[in-house]
């Protein structure tokens, strides 16, 4: 597996469009240069960009293409007065919530430069998580056939604190992940969270018992993407920690 340098990005508070709007443009950039190059360029040698978008968005439930429109359990009117955007979106995966206090990630990568698998993708997604759980003493785990990183899963409240959708369109990712920090959960009341109705979601607050500092969170995600996809950030020494 070769190293890939990729631009960090932190959006800050941004609407889901606008994310989605800039995530369609940068892999139609990188899929433009691979029709460009042509299939006589070798894997991985096309001068294409990566990126690792973090940011956060106002209230909005997101619906996979392989995902239940039934699974979102209010009206039009209801969603409206409550404030929140729908959208039906071109990720895997079924539905979920984005918000305030919760990090969404968008890595725009080219597999090819690391391993054209999207099974080992999400597996190496799902380590990230892992990981950066377990600095706050939390043991991250999976669940055979509901792809996130979950905890309790031995017990009688398996909990999913992390959630994977994603899109590959000739080998370069879109969409991500949500982690929930500092969310506020009662949003997910309001769906059935994955198509999954007999589990439930959990935040690094309500499992530690205090507000979490989520700019430190961020530095441990930017961590353990190093650590697990063999990155570089752009003019990142390669002895330096992030």
């Amino acid at each position: 597996m070769r190293r890939l340098t990729i631009q960090y990005r932190d959006l800050g508070k941004m609407p889901y469009q606008k994310a989605w709007d800039l995530q369609e443009r940068l892999l139609k950039a990188n899929v433009d240069l691979k029709i460009a190059a042509g299939r006589s360029t070798k894997a991985g040698e096309v001068d294409t960009q990566s990126y690792l978008l973090f940011c956060e968005h106002p209230h909005v439930y997101t619906l996979g293409k392989s995902g239940k429109v039934e699974h979102l359990l209010l009206d039009d009117a209801s969603i409206a007065k409550k404030g929140i955007s729908f959208f039906k979106i071109n990720r895997g995966g079924d539905i979920t919530y984005h918000g305030p206090g919760q990090i969404t990630g968008y890595p725009i990568f080219d597999l090819e430069k690391l391993k054209p698998d999207l099974g080992w993708y999400l597996r190496t997604l799902e380590e990230v998580m892992i990981g950066l759980l377990a600095e706050y003493g939390l043991k991250g785990d999976r669940i055979k056939g509901a792809t996130g990183v979950w905890l309790g899963i031995n017990t009688h409240n398996p909990r999913k604190i992390c959630a994977f959708g994603v899109r590959c369109s000739r080998w370069i990712s879109m969409h991500g992940f949500a982690l929930n920090v500092n969310t506020d959960l009662s949003y997910f009341n309001h769906i059935i969270p994955c198509g999954i109705n007999d589990k439930g979601v959990t935040s690094l607050q309500v499992e530690l018992g205090r507000a979490i500092d989520v700019k430190e969170v961020k530095e441990g995600l930017k961590r353990h993407f190093v650590l697990q996809f063999g990155l570089e950030y752009e003019g990142m020494e390669r002895s330096s920690t992030v």
